[in-house]
């Protein structure tokens, strides 16, 4: 079985002459960029001890680690991606869930018809958006909210969407513009 990872962050340049590094967040709170232990990079290619230091500004923190020897070595990382070992997170509470364990999701209607699969998670800022790959490869995004995904069943691996939202996809793609 493949090990499941989960991105933290990603080094979005140098600050100051020491080799610290400014990191975009991708956790609940800048802080836990640094929470869990040895990250390693995408590639699996290096790992950094990180340590946090304080906040920039929302989602965007500043870290050391001893792995990263100099402003060009902290500059060089910029885009890099981080991860762990989706192991060495808590266990999501009640109603909360990890991205990664909803990537492959099965997606159905309230009457139990496929729609397809999770294929990402996304947030522009406005609220986390489910993308759905329908059986055909067209790709649907809907606003992951309760009001229009009710049930996500991570034991039976789906996620109820709601029939009219499905639809209403499938209304927009149908049209060629051709008016």
């Amino acid at each position: 079985m493949v090990e499941k990872r989960i991105c933290l962050g990603a080094f979005a340049g140098a600050h100051g002459v020491k080799g610290e590094a400014k990191v975009k967040t991708f956790t609940e709170k800048e802080a836990g960029v640094a929470a869990y232990g040895p990250v390693a990079s995408e590639d699996g290619g290096r790992v950094f001890t990180l340590k946090f230091i304080r906040i920039l500004k929302p989602r965007l923190a500043l870290v050391s680690a001893p792995e990263i020897a100099s402003r060009e070595d902290a500059a060089s990382l910029t885009g890099v991606r981080f991860y762990v070992s989706r192991d060495q997170l808590p266990a999501a509470e009640d109603g909360e869930y990890y991205h990664e364990d909803l990537i492959g999701l099965a997606v159905i209607d309230e009457t139990g018809d496929r729609h397809g699969e999770i294929s990402a998670l996304h947030n522009f800022g406005a609220g986390d958006i489910i993308e759905i790959t329908r059986p055909s490869g067209a790709r649907q995004m809907i606003a992951f909210q309760k009001d229009i995904v009710p049930i996500v069943d991570m034991k039976d691996g789906r996620v109820t969407v709601l029939r009219e939202a499905l639809i209403a996809g499938d209304d927009l793609k149908e049209d060629s513009g051709d008016s």
